[in-house]
């Protein structure tokens, strides 16, 4: 606040002999009744120099103070005269200006639309979406004012939308109408409000007619902007279900090892996130922003490390035993949890955003775009990329193919079997850490992370064909997507229920999922 005044006061000192800011105007917002000295402020503020804002920001910051009908602006225990900005000397007795808080109010409130002509384009379109809210007829000369010196159009465009926002309160039945006409081509849901609150007060016939136009229009162009956001949700749901999915794909599509415990492996992904981010911040500050870049590698090794643990001491006495399998993981997925309850304790932990995640991309009014989606997008296109090589390119990958068709003439032409099984299996855990990792970044972090995807991860596997890599993607992208627009029509609990019911009927009716598996295993 202060280093704010000291620019304007500058600013004011700066400025030559054409003052526009007058005695009258500086006395008017300093003295009188609190109506009086808000209708002079808003008067005042309506010719944006230098001077007047200088003296704005005074009045907010406390910084006047007056003796009978001098005002003076008060910086560093020196008194300057808020017209000419000349050093002047301060009246030991003199009185500070007392701000009640509808003036208060008032000062914020010009302070916000004085940044209109602020040269950073950011702060000119905050000052647009505060004044936005406001609606208030008394701005409309800074507003027009602005509109006229605006050289951005997306922001001209949002003036023009102000502008007509204030229109509807008027008196004038032809710039309500006017009015009426420009929101008409609005996409900001505010405009929505607007138009709904007028029309509930508007007493003209032809006026009415116009706002339930324009109100129509406005619907139907947010309905765009819902539909490509349910879209866009559904997307970052399905690549979400796919980093999730992908591991299983490996320890259940292909291995054929049902493990319960694959979420609590996600989970030592995610703390090990956490973990490294705490490191950076303790002994890195300065490069915190690139912690991530060293938790992606971090939480595979930890969960691949732990996938390997379980593969070599209890997973590799259990092939071929499906049941036992089962309960075995679920054990472990229980000591797991408990281990990290001992740990790090039952609470939630918070894993921080680096900067470059944080905001996201405004494409309509009603729609943005999160980076920190967005990332996970690409990253979860990244690592199914990396997956299809691996699995399809590499000799470990020729491997895992061999023994999983035909593990007796894999063994015969000299693969080790038992060390195949464990590389594949700590590469699916290392999956789910990288999947753990994501979703760290989108919300908290907890004992039972994992217990909310393993339903569903599990789902898409089979849905998409056991052992396939394309129909895993199918599946998570199209089960997200179906999720959220089901979502947007019978709530979450009951899209739930129904996607269910859709994977049963499916199944039923094609068993091997969306692709069938083709050779030996498929035949067994």
């Amino acid at each position: 606040m202060l280093l704010r005044h000291t620019f304007l006061l500058a600013a004011l000192l700066i400025v030559g002999h054409a003052y526009a800011l007058t005695p009258e105007e500086v006395k008017g917002m300093t003295f009188g009744e609190t109506d009086a000295r808000v209708a002079a402020l808003n008067k005042a503020a309506a010719s944006a120099d230098d001077k007047t804002a200088a003296f704005i920001q005074a009045l907010s910051d406390d910084a006047v103070k007056t003796k009978g009908e001098k005002v003076f602006v008060v910086k560093d225990d020196k008194a300057f005269d808020p017209v000419t900005g000349a050093e002047t000397p301060l009246p030991a007795d003199a009185e500070d200006v007392i701000n009640p808080n509808l003036m208060r109010s008032e000062l914020d409130n010009a302070l916000a639309a004085l940044k209109l002509f602020s040269k950073d384009e950011k702060v000119r379109r905050d000052a647009i979406r505060t004044l936005s809210e406001e609606n208030d007829e008394a701005r409309l000369p800074l507003i027009e004012k602005a509109y006229a010196a605006e050289t951005v159009p997306a922001l001209k465009s949002q003036l023009e939308l102000v502008r007509a926002a204030i229109f509807l309160g008027s008196t004038d039945r032809a710039k309500r109408l006017e009015a009426a006409a420009q929101l008409a081509g609005s996409k900001n849901p505010a405009t929505k409000t607007v138009l709904l609150e007028r029309i509930g007060k508007e007493t003209d016939a032809d006026v009415k007619v116009a706002l339930q136009a324009a109100l129509a229009k406005v619907e139907a162009s947010l309905e765009w902007g819902n539909r490509l956001g349910a879209i866009f949700s559904g997307i970052s749901l399905g690549s979400i279900l796919l980093l999730v999915a992908l591991g299983l794909a490996i320890t259940y599509g292909l291995m054929g090892v049902i493990n319960m415990a694959h979420g609590e492996l996600m989970m030592i992904g995610a703390y090990a996130t956490y973990v490294v981010q705490g490191l950076f911040q303790k002994y890195l500050p300065n490069a915190f922003d690139w912690y991530l870049l060293a938790a992606v590698p971090v939480a595979f090794m930890a969960s691949a490390l732990m996938g390997a643990a379980l593969e070599r001491s209890v997973i590799r006495f259990l092939y071929g035993r499906p049941l036992e399998t089962l309960l075995a993981t679920w054990g472990i997925s229980l000591m797991l949890q408990q281990l990290v309850r001992s740990i790090f304790g039952a609470q939630n932990v918070g894993v921080e955003n680096p900067v470059w995640m944080s905001g996201g991309v405004q494409v309509l009014g009603n729609l943005s775009l999160p980076y920190n989606r967005l990332v996970i997008i690409g990253f979860a296109i990244a690592v199914l990329l990396g997956m299809a090589w691996l699995i399809s390119k590499t000799r470990l990958g020729l491997f895992v193919r061999g023994v999983t068709q035909n593990r007796p003439i894999a063994s015969c032409m000299g693969v080790n079997t038992a060390r195949i099984d464990t590389y594949a299996f700590a590469l699916g855990s290392g999956i789910a850490g990288l999947a753990g990792c994501a979703l760290s970044q989108v919300g908290n972090v907890g004992p039972d992370l994992g217990q909310s995807y393993i339903v569903d991860a599990f789902m898409v596997v089979v849905l998409g064909g056991v052992g396939q890599l394309a129909g895993t993607v199918y599946a998570a992208m199209g089960l997200g997507i179906l999720n959220k627009f089901l979502e947007g029509w019978t709530g979450a609990v009951l899209a739930k229920i129904a996607v269910l019911v859709f994977i049963i009927i499916f199944i039923q009716k094609r068993p091997q999922g969306i692709f069938a598996m083709k050779g030996r295993s498929a035949e067994a």
